[in-house]
């Protein structure tokens, strides 16, 4: 992205034809002015009005006619969101009268923004650093409480004050080392070695929490993944429809009908979750079908909630079979798994007695707690009833995919185990694949610098480590910063944010 900051931009700040208002921002030096050669105030010039005031004025056309009554807000440089003068006109929600007002803005020499560009003028002048500008979008972007809570927090400047805090005291120390090498034939030391490893251990140690805070902060941000898998025909894509209340997913008696994987979000109670609707499980020879079974199993490794869906109407060896696979492939120091014994609508759980504690079996040989939930109870029992799925337990739930029926125990189960999600805390959490590269990048330097120290390593090249963190550090929150990175940052923005 070109950086031209001495333009004055435009562009609207509300989506085009809905509601009662449109919304027109205006932002730059002569952003005042171009108002006055568009807009007509009885009150005076908008350029005289004072910031943080609203001035009704009347849009005509070149040749005289009403194109509508406005209402400016005024904002006066560094008191506004970009930092320079800037107008908000607010008109009709007419797609004319918006596309006719932005016309005379760009006859009177203000030009249209890009995406993101005002944003990306506010950091460029100071208002928020870059961090704070990514969490604009990721506030705008948010689909739930949580998301929301998270993003706030971020473009509040909680989560840059921390990497500025780590970014000072590595500066101090960095400075202090390079001071011993204007003394080096003297052989002093400023950088206290045993304060310096104390001080990496501990920046190193935060930057790991939150490096480990993006696989939560992710799942807040991009919803909750929870992979549906099972052996072929057990209902998985019934269940991903009824979940979401439509047919979304192709349903079929012919085994290996789904073949990749399919996504959809779906909020739960203020959480945003990410179903993923998977090929089935199977013994095959078809070379596309192996292909989505082995996408199934690294879906599998990348949810935090797996739901394995077994068929109690199918034989011993076949479900005990699908059980084990499942087993094997969940980690449970950091997933989640419910077992839904499906088509409860019609088998009888007297008559698959043997299935189902051959299930039961499987489960606690792995050392873990297998406990059967009663649908009815759950349905009509507070949220706090219900039985996350803890490190040692899972939970088994019937339901039945096609009629509905345990579907609503299952959302509520589902945000039970994620209900810490929506709690206060001060905690922070990385939420961008940017910063957390950035920070992974910060580790592998401080953790050569601790190698360095304890090697005895001259202090030029463990001096020459400390900044490159400190660069690392530096490249999230905008200390340093290229065209490039700025450019596909901003990019993703909407027009006239």
């Amino acid at each position: 992205m070109y950086i031209r900051n001495e333009d004055t931009i435009y562009a609207p700040a509300t989506v085009l034809g809905t509601g009662a208002i449109s919304v027109i921002r205006v932002s730059g030096p002569e952003a005042l002015a171009v108002a006055d050669k568009v807009i007509s105030c009885n009150r005076g010039p908008i350029s005289e009005a004072e910031g943080y005031t609203i001035r009704f004025g009347t849009v005509s056309a070149p040749d005289g006619h009403i194109i509508d009554e406005v209402l400016v807000s005024i904002f006066r440089a560094p008191r506004s969101y970009t930092g320079e003068n800037s107008v908000e006109i607010s008109c009709h929600a007419s797609s004319f009268i918006v596309s006719e007002i932005m016309s005379l803005l760009h006859a009177a020499g203000a030009r249209a923004a890009e995406p993101g560009e005002f944003t990306q003028r506010a950091y460029l002048n100071g208002k928020m650093d870059l961090a704070q500008a990514e969490a604009v979008a990721d506030v705008i972007a948010s689909q739930n409480a949580a998301a929301h809570r998270v993003a706030f927090k971020q473009m509040k400047g909680g989560f840059s004050s921390e990497l500025r805090q780590m970014r000072s005291e590595l500066l101090e120390l960095v400075s202090l080392m390079e001071l011993e090498l204007d003394f080096s034939e003297e052989e002093v030391e400023f950088a206290d070695r045993t304060r310096l490893d104390s001080l990496l251990v501990a920046i190193t140690d935060h930057v790991s929490r939150l490096i480990d805070s993006f696989r939560l902060g992710n799942a807040i941000k991009n919803g909750v993944p929870v992979a549906i898998v099972g052996a072929t025909n057990t209902g998985k894509s019934t269940l991903l429809n009824a979940l979401l209340g439509e047919d979304r997913a192709i349903v079929s008696d012919v085994h290996g009908t789904t073949r990749d994987t399919i996504e959809e979000t779906l909020n739960i109670d203020g959480i945003l979750f990410r179903f993923i609707d998977t090929a089935g499980l199977r013994e095959t020879s078809e070379v596309v079908e192996q292909i989505g079974i082995k996408r199934t199993f690294k879906k599998i490794s990348e949810a935090s909630i797996v739901l394995g869906m077994m068929d109690l109407t199918r034989d011993i060896e076949t479900t005990g079979q699908t059980v084990s696979d499942i087993l094997n492939k969940v980690d449970f120091g950091s997933q989640k798994l419910m077992i839904l014994l499906n088509k409860m609508d019609i088998w009888n759980v007297n008559k698959n007695v043997k299935i189902l504690n051959n299930i039961v079996s499987l489960v606690e040989n792995k050392g873990l707690n297998a406990n059967i939930i009663n649908t009815e109870e759950i349905i009509v029992s507070s949220s706090d009833a219900l039985q996350d799925s803890g490190d040692n337990l899972i939970n088994l739930l019937p339901i039945s995919a096609k009629t509905g029926s345990g579907i609503q125990a299952l959302r509520s189960l589902l945000a039970s185990t994620q209900r810490d999600l929506l709690t206060d805390s001060d905690t922070t959490l990385v939420t961008n694949q940017r910063h957390v590269q950035a920070l992974t990048d910060t580790r592998t330097s401080l953790l050569r610098v601790r190698e360095g120290l304890a090697s005895a390593l001259p202090t030029d090249l463990a001096a020459q480590d400390i900044r490159e963190a400190i660069y690392h550090i530096g490249s999230i929150v905008g200390e340093i910063s290229t065209d490039e990175v700025l450019g596909n940052i901003f990019k993703n923005f909407c027009i006239g944010k």
